[in-house]
């Protein structure tokens, strides 16, 4: 294993002000709530600016739609707009002199109205297997985690939807480590950004949102990073080749089931077994497994496309025979397709993996039933960069200034 510290530069990359012009709400489980802890963040940023100047907005904070009524405002043409989204979204610019296409007032124009920031890397570790994690510092402060797991000219991409996780897996260090806040849209997509810089350009072939907290109690950011990358303007990674894992917030599986876009779902099941999932997931004990199959149903009627189970395998857990009963039940007879984890170990747990030999059985007994299932061969585990082992940590080093 490679641990590689990255220094930070000393120029500064980014404004004085992180203002965010948008009261943001995020839908979390069935409800909506603002998402506070961004919100102040804000203001607090807010508080140190001169008051009698106008505070900037992060130029990535803004939708398509928004940029245009922006550049209206500005007395500028509306194609201006994909113009600078091709810099934010595709070449990942961090400063505006960057933007070579577009003239020198034009740039001076934009940076008096707003500003650019770019995450920054506090740590860089290299697997043995070539997967690379790190630990990205955001603009207030906060850390988080995603991973590059490369192969043959392919890279995968994991990426982190919110700042820790409020689920609380028991076998999750993530979960364990409790929720900071969910991110923007534009944080999830730089860490794809970031990861893809750091690999030399190569193209992304697919990402995960399976790094830290759960996408779908951070919807609308979720879904608009998920949007982006998919747009012709950004990554245009195929939307089958984007996907969204759960703990299985039914209500917005339902909502994500209306969107129009072929998205993937993978649903974190890890027992089929009410009061075993309990216990492994407390997160989501008001979901019971029967609404949880039932909209499963619902979604594969609505979508046509085939979600997947994740399956962490925890001895003396849920690798028991019962256990292994209970799964074939719940899906037998449906689409779907079953991945299998032998428990990635964390630091403090008193979980353990199942054998090869027990994972192999349960493959053999899910294809009996005629179930589609497989072992997950997991990258990173020497680094902590394998699934479970993301933790979000507290960042030691000063806010970074913008640009």
């Amino acid at each position: 294993m490679c641990d590689i510290t990255i220094k930070q530069s000393n120029t500064p990359a980014c404004a004085p002000t992180p203002a965010c012009a948008e009261a943001h709400a995020h839908t979390v489980g069935a409800g909506i709530a603002t998402d506070a802890a961004t919100n102040a963040a804000n203001e607090n940023a807010r508080a140190h600016t001169n008051e009698r100047e106008t505070p900037r907005t992060n130029l990535r904070r803004l939708s398509h739609d928004d940029l245009v009524y922006q550049l209206k405002l500005m007395h500028l043409p509306a194609f201006r707009a994909k113009q600078i989204e091709d810099w934010l979204w595709h070449y990942n610019i961090g400063s505006f002199d960057d933007m070579t296409n577009i003239s020198k007032a034009l740039r001076a124009q934009l940076a008096k109205q707003f500003y650019l920031y770019a995450p920054r890397a506090i740590n860089k570790q290299v697997s043995q297997d070539g997967s690379r994690k790190y630990l990205l510092l955001l603009e207030d402060g906060i850390s988080v985690e995603c991973v590059g797991m490369p192969n043959g000219d392919k890279l995968s991409v994991c990426v982190s939807s919110q700042a820790g996780c409020a689920m609380g897996c028991v076998f999750c260090a993530t979960g364990k480590a409790g929720l900071r806040r969910n991110l923007f849209a534009d944080e999830i997509y730089q860490q794809a950004l970031f990861i893809r810089d750091d690999f030399d350009g190569m193209r992304i072939s697919n990402i995960v949102l399976m790094g830290q907290g759960e996408p779908l109690t951070n919807y609308t950011q979720a879904l608009r990073a998920l949007r982006l990358f998919n747009n012709p303007l950004g990554l245009g990674i195929g939307a089958r080749h984007l996907t969204l894992s759960t703990c299985g917030i039914i209500p917005n599986i339902a909502k994500f089931a209306q969107e129009e876009e072929q998205f993937t779902l993978a649903v974190s099941l890890h027992s089929a077994v009410q009061k075993t999932r309990d216990y492994l997931m407390p997160g989501v004990k008001k979901f019971s497994l029967v609404n949880l199959y039932n909209m499963m149903q619902t979604y594969v009627q609505k979508t046509k496309r085939r979600p997947s189970y994740e399956y962490a395998l925890i001895k003396g857990v849920n690798d028991t025979p019962e256990e292994l009963q209970a799964l074939c039940d719940f899906c037998r007879g449906t689409l779907c397709h079953v991945n299998l984890i032998q428990l990635n170990e964390i630091d403090d747990s008193p979980f353990k993996p199942t054998s090869e030999k027990r994972a192999q059985e349960f493959v053999r007994a899910l294809n009996a039933c005629g179930v589609e299932a497989t072992i997950r061969v997991s990258r990173g585990q020497d680094i902590d960069a394998a699934c479970g082992q993301l933790q979000q940590r507290s960042c030691p080093l000063n806010k970074q200034k913008r640009s």
